[in-house]
């Protein structure tokens, strides 16, 4: 069994967080706002936004590392078998919500969770991935971001990209709505099947090439002029974004039932969003081909 490096995982997901935020700041102009916070003996993180920028309404890049003596009913209904172990979460998750509607919303998480109990063996995994919400979809965008995913999961075995962009459709699905969030990505969770050292390979591979899928997307349409009508269907698009992190999202629902600390938590939420009651688009408009063609799991690389 390889040797369980908490540190070193640590370690990356900082730089990481200081690697992200830096090449945000360099597309956008603005600069993060950095908060450090604390749960005394039982962790803490830090948490960068930044609000109002001329590419990026908000883009929020957070780090945490939190202890407990007692995990939340969140991870214990999953995992009975955890039920009485300690356990330490550390991760780190993004949310970049852009300023012009032709942009997609967009968002990424790595973390590693581990469950420990006096003379047993410890639990632990990685989990994450990335996915992408567009208001206006291309198909370009999206064979490209799905190339990239596809690149990042080759090596390490060519089963993993169909699993994981299967797993990612799957798991950002409204099932109240019964529609999904966006257009996909990757997803995973539990991953300890490979041992420790070739999942945090894996996910470094994740980490280290998100903003290559992302960002040639951003530099394609953030020029792109736009109007009112424009506006309110981002705003309208976003409030499946709330509802999903507020309804369904594991990694909310596990940092509010473990006291974790909610200006963090919903770091994640647009700034600005709408709902209408009973709004349908126009047939055959710009808004209306976002449903007909692309909120549909699709083999982007096949077809």
């Amino acid at each position: 069994m390889d040797s369980i490096d908490i540190a070193q995982v640590r370690d990356y997901l900082l730089q990481l967080q200081d690697q992200i935020c830096h090449a945000l700041e360099q597309e956008d102009g603005k600069t993060f706002l950095e908060d450090a916070w604390t749960r005394g003996a039982n962790g803490g993180g830090c948490s960068r936004v930044l609000e109002g920028g001329k590419v990026f309404e908000k883009a929020g890049v957070n780090f945490s590392h939190v202890f407990g003596d007692q995990l939340p009913s969140a991870a214990t209904a999953a995992r009975p078998e955890l039920t009485g172990r300690s356990y330490q979460a550390l991760g780190i998750s993004l949310v970049i919500h852009p300023l012009n509607p032709y942009v997609p919303t967009s968002h990424a998480n790595l973390r590693f969770f581990i469950a420990e109990k006096a003379g047993e063996e410890p639990v632990w995994w990685f989990g994450g991935g990335f996915d992408l919400t567009p208001y206006y979809a291309f198909e370009q965008d999206i064979r490209d971001w799905h190339f990239v995913a596809h690149g990042i999961c080759a090596p390490f075995g060519e089963e993993v990209y169909p699993r994981f962009k299967a797993w990612c459709d799957e798991y950002f699905f409204l099932p109240h709505r019964n529609e999904p969030r966006g257009v996909g990505g990757l997803f995973f969770d539990d991953l300890n099947e490979w041992g420790f050292e070739r999942c945090f390979e894996f996910i470094q591979a994740v980490g280290d090439n998100y903003l290559s899928g992302y960002l040639p997307i951003v530099r394609r349409r953030c020029d792109t002029a736009y109007g009112e009508r424009e506006i309110a269907f981002q705003h309208y698009r976003r409030g499946r974004y709330v509802e999903f992190n507020l309804v369904n999202d594991r990694g909310t629902l596990f940092g509010l039932q473990s006291g974790g600390r909610t200006e963090s938590i919903l770091m994640s939420l647009p700034p600005q969003v709408s709902w209408h009651y009973n709004w349908q688009p126009e047939p055959g408009s710009p808004e209306a081909e976002l449903y007909d063609i692309y909120l549909k799991p699709r083999e982007w690389l096949q077809e």
